[in-house]
């Protein structure tokens, strides 16, 4: 698993949105029209910023990942097969990999850079000894994990490249969770401001490459033009960029792979808000016109129990409604080692299990979300229903909404609860180490912005908290910003970790497929935002890593999700999307949120 929204890290209620060149859509045929310009509107308050597919975990969000960097430079391996979170061998640049005890074969297929060399071996080399060199600045580098898992890393040919894993592992892990990882870098890139360095073949030269790619990256003003950026393998490459979230793409005429784009052009425009977008979403008269958007929260038509959808509010403007459920888990970071004084209070388990029972998942989903939404109930997705869900995991929410039960927890941990007021610690031998008498619960709690659910969920828990004696003081802000907060401390062992709580929703289940544990939850993982660490944990996590047996998976996720590393909160419908009728190719929709406007069309 890993944050991309993630960001890795940051999932959001948000969706595509596109826009032939022409005018409004007003039919469904099916005759194919060559060219025009399809426009992608950008989630709300969340527009691409980063472009070096290397991404540290401050950067590493869905829209910097699937909606930028994959359109230009691929994956090793492609997933997302139709409406399953699946390997999808045909836009992979390598077959399956072959597995001899613990000896694994990659072989290249036939794939070239825009600059007319071979995407080889080599260039898989490049990548992983940039993982080696640098693992902290990767979002889903986990202690012991790839590469370091494995040994005897040769690049035998320009097409064939070996390793030996230093266990056996399952190949299914090792392919969904550490191959999938792997983007091929090219051999233009592998310099520093002084000219061509080694990093393909020497490890030690990779952290100079990295701090040259990292810092032109920062540079957005030359996304565009950059000789550096301009070299891709995928379908797009880009025409123009702006830092305000204005991007086009055009068509790389030197794709090599078996579907190439039918646009003349892929546009992204970036919103403020959901109600913005889906302003010119509604309008007659707007000068962009959307054919892929998105309803916000606030404007969903009620899903009716046992239905996909209620009744589609854009019909009548020539608009198709199809939901998105990402494969993912929803939550919000507490940080285990805060340094503001709260530190000790968020490592009681109590508390965390107090508040966990002021979050009303099923009133958020019946209530804002409309019905779009499941409950998580543990580190393990609910929806899409899958095998990975253990029989306990599938009874719902280990701590339903319940006020008297966090008052309880409290009070018999030594809290004076004063309903509307301050609660205190009144015995600090039952409030816990390092927690002194008198010691109140206040907490700062940044969450993104632009999104009406969440806004409305979290002025919900800041009310129910407030019934208890908590006061949350939560902080709207751009989901790049709240991502930086939570990234930027305690996951690198600083000296200062001054943050408490922070909310940029969940995470999806990508570029790690497989809901393992060992990227989220890990001692010492990249993305174990909130610096959770649990023996226990750790030893139930390796189980899930060296066998497919399910019953190590639902031991796990059974014990960690009343350990609550993070706090569950409503996974939502990623994007309850709109597809104009004239619009093809853009559904079904992937679950590991790729997209493929190469395969987009407009017809008449």
């Amino acid at each position: 698993m890993a944050l991309v929204a993630a960001g890795v890290a940051a999932l959001a209620l948000v969706a595509g949105a596109c826009s032939s060149s022409g005018g409004k859509s007003t039919g469904s045929g099916t005759a194919p029209l060559k060219g025009g310009t399809a426009v992608m509107a950008e989630p709300p308050a969340q527009t691409p910023n980063y472009i070096f597919p290397f991404m540290d975990p401050s950067v590493s969000t869905n829209q910097n990942l699937f909606d930028f960097t994959y359109l230009m430079y691929r994956p090793l391996y492609w997933f997302g097969y139709g409406s399953q979170p699946v390997v999808n061998t045909s836009l992979s640049l390598a077959g399956t990999p072959t597995f001899s005890g613990q000896n694994v074969t990659i072989k290249l297929k036939h794939y070239m850079w825009s600059n007319g060399t071979p995407v080889t071996a080599q260039d898989i080399m490049f990548w992983i000894n940039m993982m080696k060199a640098v693992p902290q600045h990767w979002f889903g580098s986990v202690p012991g994990g790839f590469p370091t898992n494995v040994s005897n890393i040769k690049a035998v040919s320009s097409t064939e490249l070996t390793m030996t894993m230093n266990k056996p592992y399952s190949s299914t892990w090792f392919l969904y969770n550490n191959l999938s990882q792997i983007t091929p870098m090219p051999a233009a890139w592998d310099r520093t401001a002084s000219g061509p360095s080694n990093c393909d073949t020497t490890v030690s030269d990779c952290a100079a490459v990295y701090a040259y790619l990292a810092a032109q990256a920062k540079d957005l003003s030359t996304y565009a033009t950059s000789p550096i950026w301009g070299v891709v393998d995928g379908p797009w490459k880009l025409s123009a960029f702006n830092a305000d979230g204005h991007v086009t793409f055009a068509p790389n005429k030197s794709y090599s792979g078996p579907v190439k784009p039918k646009l003349s052009a892929f546009e992204e425009v970036p919103f403020t808000t959901d109600s913005a977008e889906y302003n010119v979403m509604q309008s007659s008269s707007s000068s962009t016109k959307i054919d892929f958007g998105y309803i916000p929260a606030d404007d969903l038509p009620t899903k009716p129990a046992g239905s996909s959808a209620g009744a589609n509010p854009l019909s009548s403007k020539g608009y198709t409604l199809a939901p998105l459920y990402a494969w993912g888990i929803g939550f919000y970071v507490m940080n285990f080692q805060s340094t503001t004084g709260n530190g000790p209070i968020i490592r009681q388990l109590y508390f965390r299990q107090a508040m966990a029972y002021l979050m009303d998942q099923q009133g958020v989903i019946s209530g804002p979300l409309r019905g779009y939404g499941s409950a998580t109930v543990g580190p393990v997705g609910s929806t899409p229903v899958s095998k990975f869900l253990s029989p306990e995991g599938k009874q719902g929410d280990p701590f339903p909404f319940s006020i008297a039960k966090a008052k309880a927890l409290l009070s018999s941990h030594g809290w004076k609860v004063v309903s509307g007021g301050a609660t205190s610690c009144v015995d600090p031998a039952k409030c816990g180490p390092g927690i002194a008498q008198g010691k109140t619960l206040v907490f700062n709690f940044p969450y993104a912005s632009g999104l009406s659910w969440l806004t409305s969920e979290m002025t919900e828990l800041q009310s129910n908290a407030a019934q208890v004696g908590i006061k949350l003081n939560i902080q709207p802000q751009p989901i790049n910003q709240v991502t930086s907060v939570a990234a930027a401390n305690c996951v690198a062992v600083k000296t200062s970790c001054d943050w408490d709580m922070a909310n940029f929703e969940g995470f999806t289940f990508s570029p790690d497929y497989l809901p393992t544990g060992d990227v989220l939850y890990l001692t010492g993982a990249t993305s174990n935002y909130g610096a959770y660490s649990n023996t226990d944990n750790d030893q139930l996590i390796e189980k899930t890593l060296t066998s497919s047996n399910l019953s190590y998976m639902y031991n796990w996720q059974d014990y960690l999700s009343k350990q609550l590393p993070f706090e569950w909160q409503p996974f939502p419908a990623y994007q309850i999307t709109e597809v104009a009728n004239n619009l093809k190719g853009a559904l079904p929709q992937s679950p590991t949120l790729s997209i493929n406007p190469e395969n987009w069309y407009f017809v008449k």
